[in-house]
């Protein structure tokens, strides 16, 4: 039952929100292009090559359209399948190589997760990744349990290497490095050379290359500038410095992690200390030792993230199955006073965020979003109260001894929390997008009419107009794609005041400064929209 109303709010709820910017318009935009233009093989955002990132969700996003058209939940989807199969996978790990409770007891975690969750129902490449190495991570740990035949572990190391593979045309080489790292890690610290036998490593290299090399090898022939730009532009600069402006201090994931694995804070670092004990001092030399490796990929990825030149919250989300994992095999036998510490914090968050929520008004510095904040105030509300409630309800099946009712209990509170404040979100994400502007553009530009992103470019607003744009003075990050094909923007405001005086009538969508700026010029234009981050014009003046 609870498996069957999961996966019914699970999936719903990708369709209950406006896509928004910059990472859901981008990826949901150049999976559009791709059906529109039927290239599968070089990948574009505003008809312009992007090569940051290999082609899967893209892909997967574009299937999803050519099946069930554009819309929402179709932009979601992959992400959404792939958050869920990583609750099945760290359910079926937890089950084969610790017991089925231990199993049960991990999808209810990293379903109810919240950073897990949330990042499950957002269109972005790192849910994706996760689900690939989730799949790596799982497979591992089925295939060298204690156990294991050799059919099995042969079938699942084909799996982790698939899991790796399809991880890298997920995001990148980190989808191998990170697993492969964590491995010789591993083996050094567990003493455990043996599994080097055991990962089935000539079939799987055959498997991993017939997956990725196809696509980097027909990439690399049909655009020759591609090789450079990705393996070193986007892996080693991106890891070394700050050539993406992505930066951050060495504690930043700390508070991201603290706050995505609620409503389990109370007992994250006791598990990983009984953890570090238990299979530290007890395994066997040359025995398999999963909780040991379960830390090493926590820890590793969490200080890798940590010390690289380009950080955003969602990269540390490949943890999250393992600490699942990790926190299901302590819960199981941790005892009452764990279990209520956990309802008990769980209560406590929801206690400060009553007592916090009446503060929200005074965040926003434009007075016109001012309402926004209003309308989110009643969804913290009651995502406050969700965990407040939940922690009390959980609080006493603990104190009766009964640790899975109590688990359940935060599971449901910290799950349906996570999701109220996602929803609740909706206006904010709305008016992000551009998405009102729509109507008003469309109604006035034909489709032989020139639109402008003048200094910002609004990913979500592309999906949604079905059409791109020409750039003005803001490359974005398309900076690489448009020395490619400079013909494509005008890098300066004044050629396109020159093409927007003297050419046919166009629209542009500029943004505030830009149009006062414009404004102060004298540029001739009139205005068909606005809101409090953009001001759509017209070229054309009439008396």
């Amino acid at each position: 039952m609870l498996l069957l109303v999961f996966t019914v709010c699970w999936f719903y709820a990708l369709d209950l929100r406006t896509l928004v910017p910059t990472d859901e318009g981008r990826y949901a935009e150049m999976a559009r292009e791709m059906v529109a233009s039927g290239d599968w093989i070089t990948t574009r955002l505003n008809g312009i090559k992007y090569f940051e990132k290999p082609p899967l969700q893209t892909w997967m996003n574009a299937l999803t359209f050519e099946l069930f058209g554009m819309g929402e939940w179709q932009a979601r989807f992959w992400t959404g399948l792939c958050g869920f199969f990583g609750v099945l996978l760290t359910y079926r790990a937890g089950r084969c190589v610790f017991n089925q409770r231990v199993g049960f007891l991990a999808a209810l975690i990293l379903g109810s997760s919240f950073l897990w969750a949330a990042l499950g129902h957002i269109n972005t490449l790192d849910m994706g990744l996760s689900g690939m190495m989730t799949l790596a991570l799982c497979s591992l740990l089925i295939a060298q349990r204690d156990g294991a035949d050799a059919g099995q572990r042969r079938n699942w190391m084909l799996a982790c290497w698939t899991g790796m593979a399809l991880a890298v045309l997920s995001k990148g080489l980190i989808g191998l490095v990170l697993p492969g790292a964590v491995l010789v890690i591993y083996s050094l610290l567990a003493n455990d050379f043996g599994i080097w036998k055991r990962l089935h490593i000539g079939k799987g290299l055959l498997l991993f290359f017939a997956i990725t090399a196809p696509w980097f090898v027909l990439v690399s022939i049909r655009n020759p500038e591609f090789p450079q730009f990705f393996f070193i532009h986007e892996h080693f600069q991106r890891f070394t410095s700050e050539v993406h402006h992505r930066t951050g201090r060495w504690y930043y994931f700390i508070p991201l992690l603290l706050l995505g694995i609620v409503p389990w804070l109370g007992v994250l670092l006791q598990s990983l200390v009984a953890s570090w004990r238990t299979d530290w001092h007890s395994a066997r030399s040359g025995t398999f030792k999963p909780k040991r490796l379960l830390l090493i990929w926590a820890g590793f990825i969490f200080i890798f993230f940590s010390v690289s030149g380009s950080k955003l919250p969602s990269y540390i989300l490949p943890i999250f199955p393992a600490l699942a994992l990790l926190i299901a095999s302590y819960w199981e036998t941790a005892g009452r006073k764990h279990w209520i510490l956990a309802a008990a914090l769980m209560a406590a968050t929801g206690a400060a965020g009553l007592f916090f929520v009446h503060r929200i008004v005074k965040i926003p510095d434009v007075p016109l979003e001012i309402p926004l904040y209003l309308a989110y105030e009643p969804w913290l509300t009651a995502a406050a109260l969700a965990a407040l409630v939940g922690g009390i309800g959980a609080f006493f099946p603990a104190q009766r001894g009964r640790g899975e009712l109590a688990a359940v209990i935060l599971a449901i509170s910290g799950f349906a929390g996570g999701q109220i404040l996602m929803l609740g979100h909706e206006p904010f994400g709305n008016y992000a997008s551009g998405r009102p502007l729509v109507a008003a553009i469309n109604a006035e530009a034909t489709p032989a009419t020139t639109l402008y992103a003048v200094g910002r470019l609004d990913h979500s607003l592309l999906f949604y107009l079905r059409r791109t744009m020409v750039m003005v003075e803001n490359p974005d990050e398309l900076e690489f794609g448009l020395k490619q094909q400079p013909e494509l923007w005008l890098p300066t405001r004044e050629a396109f005041i020159q093409q927007w005086v003297t050419g046919p009538k166009a629209v542009a969508v500029t943004s505030l400064k830009v149009f006062a700026d414009l404004q102060r010029r004298g540029v001739p234009m009139r205005i068909i929209a606005r809101d409090g981050r953009r001001v759509v014009i017209a070229s054309d003046i009439k008396p």
